[in-house]
């Protein structure tokens, strides 16, 4: 169901939901939530979506602390829509996550869509280091280093679904929203960043591996 990996000294576990899970240092990993985009199109006069999708994130984001048991969270940008979708969470949705996020060391990456402090807890950074890799929105030439951004998606026969891309060098998270677009894996920008034997490692009900390349 999973795929256990290597990145420079960490023992690392990507789930089917697109998490990512380090049980040594008891942390959850996910990038690219876009908690509120409904709300966010609606008020920018785009294209209408059902107004459920921050309360799926939410559910599959409380379904992976349970089944980890995870006590830190590291959310690597893009959380929110955009700010303003942060302030305009539903009540019900902002005491849900108020709720995972008691008795939890939580840090906010800061995105392109999130780039400022939010009005809620936790901690607010730009970028972070911890165990000898860094945490940042988006990849830099400074690795190993795990980050989001690009949304990659990848297919099989019979299957498209979000992925991370995997080398020895870097990890780039799938989007864990439930409402967002992707990038091809093959797409030139991502594969100017990655190795030429990196993996795309497909979420859904299970993980399943394929070459990026290829």
């Amino acid at each position: 169901m999973t795929h256990p990996f290597t990145l420079g000294p960490a023992h690392l576990i990507a789930l089917p939901s697109g998490a990512l899970h380090w049980p040594h240092e008891n942390l959850l990993i996910v990038s690219d939530l876009h908690l509120g985009k409904s709300e966010r199109l609606a008020r920018r006069g785009g294209a209408l979506l059902p107004p459920y999708e921050t309360r799926a994130t939410l559910q599959k984001l409380d379904d992976d602390i349970e089944a980890t048991a995870a006590r830190r969270i590291l959310c690597l940008g893009d959380s929110f829509d955009d700010l303003t979708a942060a302030d305009n969470l539903s009540e019900d949705d902002r005491l849900w996550l108020t709720r995972l996020m008691a008795g939890r060391d939580w840090t906010w990456v800061q995105g392109n869509h999130d780039a400022g402090p939010a009005a809620i807890g936790g901690s607010h950074r730009a970028e972070i280091a911890l165990g000898g890799l860094a945490f940042r929105h988006i990849a830099t030439a400074q690795t190993p280093e795990i980050s989001g951004h690009y949304h990659p998606k990848s297919h099989l026969p019979g299957r498209t679904a979000p992925c991370f891309l995997i080398d020895a060098a870097r990890v780039i998270m799938p989007a864990y929203g439930a409402s967002t677009g992707g990038l091809w894996c093959d797409h030139p920008d991502l594969a100017a960043l990655m190795q030429p034997r990196a993996l795309a490692i497909l979420t859904g009900r299970r993980c399943l591996a394929r070459p990026m390349h290829g």
